[in-house]
Formats: structure tokens, sequence, C-alpha cells
């Protein structure tokens, strides 16, 4: 575990609601590290594992090939003497570039009345084809991409204002930004007594994978639940993702770099992998087994 505590810090402040954060210096480069923000929803936590989450999605997304932030977890002592796990978020619009989100994309088109805020599904679909900084088909992709993946690490917070794009000044050029922000995954407010509570009953853990957490986009102005929309099959462009992705998952890797995080106990340990299996399995391997034979159905029946 590295200690951040008495790293050079910079003045670079950043935006976002889940916790506090401060820019230092390591190694040369710059990152900013994220601090636990407080459970709300859970009073008897003090801190959410949201950190925890945060790395450990990261490393997952990483697992699968999809271009995302560098992290790594360690420790910060506070001016009160109170030690905390933080994770480290190496900052990859530290070379000029400027971080811009989707929603700021959205509010560029004039023509339309919607607000970039919006997280209503066919608004964002629309604004993919709409928009000319990038390619929509690249758009598309990383979208449905983070969506099958935040399916599986239960990601109930990706919205417009922590997924985008990198602009470079000096050549008016845009790129798509590594995935950050994974700190709402795996269930952050979830302590000891919950997870020993949902690890031994059956139904907790069906609740936990069939209905919450629900995305934070919107569909017929309600959260998507996860489960529901991907084994409907109804969005040929989330199919394409369902097989682009669940064949990257390897749960052994992931087990082993969740058994190798040496700030959470064994019990923590094993509700982290056990949600994940049951996630992917229930969900992802699901759906995908159930378009594979949909699509041999198609085929047989155009051979016929």
């Amino acid at each position: 575990m590295i200690d951040f505590t008495d790293l050079p810090m910079r003045r670079k402040t950043y935006a976002g609601a889940n916790g506090s954060k401060i820019s230092v210096i390591y190694n040369g480069e710059q990152y900013m590290l994220k601090f636990p923000p407080y459970a709300a929803k859970n009073k008897e936590m003090s801190y959410s594992n949201s950190c925890i989450a945060e790395y450990i999605g990261c490393k997952i997304y990483e697992s699968v090939g999809i271009p995302v932030q560098e992290t790594m977890l360690g420790t910060y002592t506070t001016s009160k003497g109170v030690k905390k796990v933080v994770v480290a978020c190496k900052d990859f619009a530290a070379d000029g570039k400027v971080l811009q989100d989707f929603a700021s994309l959205k509010n560029q088109i004039i023509d339309s009345e919607r607000n970039g805020y919006g997280t209503e599904l066919d608004d964002i679909l629309q604004t993919f084809e709409e928009q000319n900084a990038i390619d929509h088909r690249v758009i598309a992709n990383r979208f449905w991409d983070m969506f099958i993946v935040d399916a599986f690490i239960g990601n109930w917070d990706r919205h417009n204002g922590n997924w985008g794009f990198l602009y470079d000044s000096k050549t008016d050029e845009m790129t798509l930004a590594p995935v950050f922000d994974c700190g709402s995954s795996l269930y952050p407010q979830a302590d000891e007594k919950l997870m020993e509570q949902i690890l031994n009953d059956k139904k907790e853990i069906d609740f936990r994978v069939f209905e919450i957490p629900t995305s934070a986009i919107k569909h017929n102005n309600s959260r998507i639940n996860y489960y529901n929309f991907i084994s409907s099959l109804e969005y040929k462009d989330c199919n394409d993702a369902l097989k682009r992705i669940t064949p990257k998952i390897d749960l052994d890797k992931i087990n082993e770099m969740i058994d190798n995080i040496p700030v959470i106990d064994d019990l923590e340990k094993k509700f982290y992998k056990t949600m994940l299996k049951e996630r992917k399995k229930r969900i992802l391997d699901f759906s995908l087994k159930k378009l594979k034979k949909r699509e041999k159905q198609k085929k047989q029946e155009l051979e016929k």
C-alpha cells in the first residue's frame, strides 16, 4: 500500500459529488486522489467502499481491453490523524488536453431542445447521430461497451457527466477519454453485516442481480433494469457489445486481482467475487446464450 500523505500537491481541482479529491504528484506524474465519501444510505458505516469499488471496476475495464484510467490503492493520513484508504487515479488530462463530458457534446447541438444531462436513452442515441465531433460509430460502440461492463459490475451512476472526450485545443481534435468514475459499482454502501446477510440468502443475491442496481440511463422515463433490458435483445448495438465484451471477462483473473487487495478482508473479497460471478452468469451469459439461440434460429430459417 502506497502512503500518499506527503506527496507534492498541485492546485488543480476536480468536480464531482462522490467524495473529496486532491491533485498530487507521484513518480513525476499527476494523480487525482479520491477519498471515500460518507455512506449516506447506510448510517452504520463511517465511509463507503467507493475507493475499493473504483479500483476493482477500473481493473475490470482494463481486463476486457477498454481504455480506462490507471488506478492504485493507498492510504492518506489527514491533518486530524485519520488514516483513510484512498484510490489514486492517473490524470489523463494533465498534458494540456481538456476533459469534456458527453453532456457538453449534447449541448453543442443547437437545434436540439434536449438537456445535456438528460439521460433518456433515445435522446442519447440520437445525439450520436447528430453530432459531428467524432465518428458516431466510435461513440456508440464505447457507450454500449460501457453499458455491458457497468451491468456486470453493478454501476448505478454512469450518467452524461462521467464519460466523454479529450479535446486538444491545438489541433481542435476530439478523442474518446479513458473510462473513469467507477466508484458507484459493487454495492459501495454494503457493510460487513449486510454482505454476510446477502451471501447467506439466495433471495438477497437475486434481488441485487435482477432488481438493483439500475442504470442511470432511462428508457421511457424510467431507469433501465440491466437484466430486463439486456436480455430483451431489443437493441442491436447492445447485442453486439454483449458479444464483444462477455467472452473477454475472465473471472479467474478478476478473482485473483480481488484476492490480492490487501486492505479488504476475506468476507469482502468473497462478496465481490460472488456478486460478479452471479451478475455475469445470470445477466450476461444468460442473455448471450439467448442471443446466440435466436441468431441460430434465424440462420436456419434463411437456409430453408
